[in-house]
C-alpha cells in the first residue's frame, strides 16, 4: 500500500473515530449506557509504528539477544536461518531474485521498511502467543533479523534513538500512488463506444479450460 493511500485511510478512520465519538457521548447521554475508554485500552489499541520511528516503545535490544529468542520461539516454522520450513515464511535471502521467476520475498529483499518488522512482530508473533514479546525482546528480533539479511553488524543493538537510520533496500521501490498524475491522460469523460459488439458473451470459464500446456507446445524443462 502506498503512503499516500495509508494517509487516506488513516484519516479516514480518524474522522469516523470522531463522529462515532460524537455519537457515542449523545447516546451516552440519553441512555446512561456505555462509558469512555480508559487510557490503558486506547493504548492497547494505539500500538502502530511509522517509518520514521514514530510509535516505538523505548528499549533496545542485540543482535545476539535476538538469536536467542529466536532459536526458542520463532526457529520451529521460520527455520534456524530464517529460510523457513515446511509453508512458513521465509524471513532471509532472496537478495536480488525480485525480477526472477521465483522472487523471494523476505525482509532483506522485498520488504521496504524496518518498522514493517517490528510491528509485525510486535503485533502477530510469536504464532499462538502473540503480544508475549517485551518491547527489548522485540528490539532484539528485529535487530537479529537484520543480521540475518546482512543489513546490520553482529554486534549491533537496536533501539529508538537508532532505528530511523537502518534503511532496508527495496524502500525506493514503494512510492506514493500517482496515477492522478502519471495517469490522468488515459481518463475520459465520455469513452469511446464506437464499433461496439451487439452484445458480449462469455466464451468460456476458467474452471473448465484446460490452461496446462501439451509437450508439444509447453517450455522444456531440463
Amino acid at each position: 500500500m502506498s503512503k499516500s493511500v495509508k494517509v487516506l485511510a488513516l484519516s479516514a478512520l480518524l474522522v469516523a473515530a470522531l463522529a462515532a465519538g460524537a455519537a457515542f457521548g449523545q447516546c451516552k447521554k440519553k441512555t446512561g449506557l456505555g462509558r469512555d475508554a480508559l487510557s490503558e485500552e486506547i493504548a492497547a489499541w494505539d500500538r502502530d509504528i511509522r517509518p520514521d520511528g514514530v510509535g516505538l516503545p523505548p528499549g533496545k535490544g542485540s543482535v545476539k539477544e535476538g538469536e536467542v529468542i529466536f532459536q526458542e520461539q520463532c526457529a520451529a516454522c521460520h527455520g534456524e536461518f530464517g529460510e523457513g520450513r515446511d509453508r512458513w515464511p521465509v524471513l532471509a535471502g532472496g537478495h536480488g531474485s525480485l525480477k526472477s521467476e521465483g522472487p523471494e520475498k523476505t525482509i532483506g529483499s522485498f520488504w521496504p521498511f524496518a518498522s514493517t518488522t517490528f510491528d509485525y512482530i510486535r503485533r502477530a508473533m510469536p504464532f499462538g502467543n502473540a503480544q508475549s514479546l517485551t518491547p527489548d525482546q522485540t528490539y532484539a528480533l528485529t535487530a537479529y533479523l537484520l543480521q540475518l539479511n546482512d543489513l546490520v553488524k553482529e554486534d549491533f543493538v537496536l533501539s529508538r534513538e537508532n532505528f530511523a537510520t537502518v534503511r532496508l533496500p527495496n524502500e525506493a521501490n514503494f512510492f506514493d500512488d500517482d496515477r492522478e498524475t502519471s495517469e490522468k491522460h488515459f481518463w475520459k469523460k465520455n469513452p469511446c463506444m464506437t464499433n461496439c459488439k451487439a452484445a458480449v458473451k462469455i466464451t468460456g470459464h476458467a474452471r473448465v479450460i484446460d490452461v496446462t500446456p501439451d509437450s508439444k507446445d509447453g517450455p522444456k524443462v531440463d
